[in-house]
């Protein structure tokens, strides 16, 4: 059975709709309107969602790598399980091949998966420890130690000709997550529903995971 679509923003985990405007979603190999509605966002929406970006970042920055894979395998396992189901929206919204939807949706999962392998082996890292030397001339040499961190929410705009891809899970998306950023994302509004069904497979991950 077909996941129901709602139009929605998801902010924190939260459905919100409280704007007024609307657009439909475009079966685009018929030109024929899917049976969908989808509300803009509002500007107080918008602030929702980066107010919860950046209370999700006090937390997500302190996320082992470990805990950071378990959530992104976790999300493999969320798309996976509606596969089919994605497949078909994002055919119907794209006009583009099965084929070509099939592969993306694979290269989607491969991009997720090789994210999650680099956060397990934990060489991301980039720790460096360099000792300090007093005794250098003609100044001492002071202990250096740096590691890679990640810097705050980040905001990623879906293209429209990527419906997976580059879209709500895509690498962009994915790549931020992995590093411990919080991410807003703008859905392209010529792929709505596919949007929205991987946007609550995210949702669910992190329900799984323990994620903020």
């Amino acid at each position: 059975m077909m996941e129901a679509i709602e139009g929605k923003q998801i902010i924190g985990g939260v459905l919100s709709a409280a704007g007024t405007e609307s657009f439909p979603a475009i079966d685009r190999n018929n030109g024929q309107l899917l049976p969908f509605v989808f509300y803009k966002a509002t500007a107080e929406e918008v602030d929702l969602a980066v107010d919860a970006a950046i209370s999700a970042f006090a937390v997500s920055r302190n996320k082992s790598g470990a805990e950071k894979a378990n959530f992104l395998d976790a999300l493999i396992s969320e798309i996976n399980a509606i596969s089919e189901e994605l497949v078909l929206m994002a055919c119907q919204e794209t006009a583009l091949p099965e084929a070509r939807i099939r592969g993306e949706k694979d290269r989607t999962i491969n991009q997720i998966r090789l994210f999650s392998t680099i956060l397990k082996e934990g060489h991301w890292v980039y720790a460096r420890i360099e000792t300090g030397d007093p005794l250098r001339l003609p100044v001492p040499k002071p202990d250096t130690r740096s590691m890679q961190r990640p810097l705050g929410p980040v905001a990623v705009f879906g293209a429209s000709n990527f419906p997976l891809a580059f879209s709500v899970a895509g690498g962009d998306t994915i790549s931020a997550l992995a590093a411990g950023c919080p991410v807003i994302f703008k859905a392209h509004p010529a792929h709505p529903a596919t949007c929205e069904l991987v946007g609550k497979a995210i949702a669910r991950a992190i329900g799984h995971s323990g994620m903020p």
